[in-house]
């Protein structure tokens, strides 16, 4: 049996103890989300299930929101787990990022706390600031959005100070740019006017741009990253696969949120660019792990051919759902994405279960299978296990994590 989470291999090392303590609050929010989800897909298919309690409309904001929380927690927490490792620096002002952690959690806990009980309010500016902002997926009280641009600037600082003074590689380099891109566009979020399509417009900036693009850039520094980790990809092979996806991601990412305009009184031109550019953000992920499974089946078989056995990876199951992560997301995000962002399609699946499919199977694919990945690299490291295997034991070991 696993020894206690507090006895682990890596006291001292500050940057992953915070990411751990990020790790841990992840997965209780992962379960909060799938409570959620349980209650409101009940409610779906039993309308009268909990009514003038906990309606249908505060699960599935609840149920969303804890998407978004626990993937900003999961991704905080898997930076600092790996600064140390490629800075090869312990780690600036971090008093100061675990000060910010408590401030985090404090605030999202009385905001879950009054969707769950205050609710609703009137259309007023108390209730934007108090209770609820009424934007979907980002309906934060106006004063959780200020105070969660503060700790992510607190974060950014950590992070960027560690990377001046340590090592500097390739894959922190871009999550730095990326970072930096990450905590500007949520600001999009916060702008407010009275015109309904001007208001949509800012509000897909942080939906799509936000997610659907520093996101993904995110998500391919987290696989270079755990693809040298566990099976020792070459540096050189991800790192040029990272810069290609900046190029790409970025890219068709900003074209890409054209497939958002079809209907808010936009110009016509953003039928085409929309729907051209949205399907080929996964691409140079996929690649990569193309790659590096090529490059890692070699090594297994010139492994094999001098007699050992077993596999040459050291955690297998952050291996397997790291791997799912680049096809979940090129099905989910990809191919999923590209069959309704056509505007030909478009106008008959717009608000329709094609498009909530769409939304799980991107969400889950594209960013929980990798953060699904690192709590599994977090497990290991935290109880100094070398060689992590697919068991029956690993399917419910995250919950030593909590």
């Amino acid at each position: 049996m696993l020894t206690s989470i507090k006895t682990n291999s890596f006291a001292g090392n500050k940057g992953k103890e915070l990411g751990m303590m990020y790790f841990r609050v992840a997965i209780i929010l992962f379960g909060a989300q799938l409570l959620m989800g349980l209650i409101a897909a009940i409610q779906f298919l039993v309308p009268g299930f909990l009514f003038e309690l906990f309606d249908f409309s505060v699960a599935r904001m609840v149920h969303i929101n804890a998407l978004v929380v626990w993937m900003l927690y999961a991704m905080i927490g898997s930076v600092y787990f790996m600064l140390s490792d490629e800075t090869e620096h312990d780690g600036v002002g971090m008093g100061l990022g675990k000060l910010a952690f408590w401030v985090l959690t404090l605030a999202v806990t009385i905001v879950v706390l009054v969707y769950i009980f205050v609710q609703v309010g009137p259309g007023t500016e108390t209730t934007i600031w108090l209770i609820n902002e009424g934007r979907e997926y980002i309906e934060a009280p106006r004063w959780a959005d200020i105070g969660i641009v503060v700790v992510v600037l607190i974060f950014y600082w950590n992070v960027f100070a560690t990377y001046m003074k340590g090592k500097q590689t390739g894959i922190m380099t871009v999550m730095i740019a990326d970072l930096l891109a990450l905590a500007g566009l949520y600001l999009a979020g916060m702008f407010f006017t009275d015109n309904i399509s001007m208001d949509q417009f800012w509000w897909w900036w942080v939906i799509h741009l936000w997610v659907e693009a520093t996101w993904e850039v995110f998500v391919g520094t987290l696989a270079a990253y755990s693809l040298i980790k566990i099976i020792g990809a070459k540096r050189e092979i991800v790192e040029m696969w990272l810069w290609i996806e900046v190029l790409m991601l970025f890219g068709s990412g900003i074209l890409g949120m054209g497939h958002h305009y079809f209907w808010i009184g936009t110009p016509e031109y953003w039928w085409e660019i929309g729907a051209l550019f949205s399907a080929l953000e996964p691409v140079p992920l996929v690649a990569m792990f193309v790659h590096v499974l090529y490059d890692w089946g070699k090594e297994q078989g010139i492994a094999h051919a001098e007699g050992h056995t077993g596999t040459v990876a050291n955690n297998t199951p952050a291996l397997s759902w790291i791997v799912t992560n680049a096809f979940g997301n090129f099905l989910g995000a990809g191919i999923w994405g590209f069959f309704h962002t056509l505007p030909q399609v478009n106008i008959y699946t717009h608000g329709s279960q094609f498009t909530a499919a769409h939304g799980h199977l991107a969400f889950f694919g594209a960013y929980a299978t990798i953060l699904i990945g690192m709590f599994y690299m977090g497990v290991q490291y935290a109880y100094g296990i070398k060689v992590l295997k697919s068991t029956f034991k690993w399917q419910y070991s995250l919950l030593h994590l909590v």
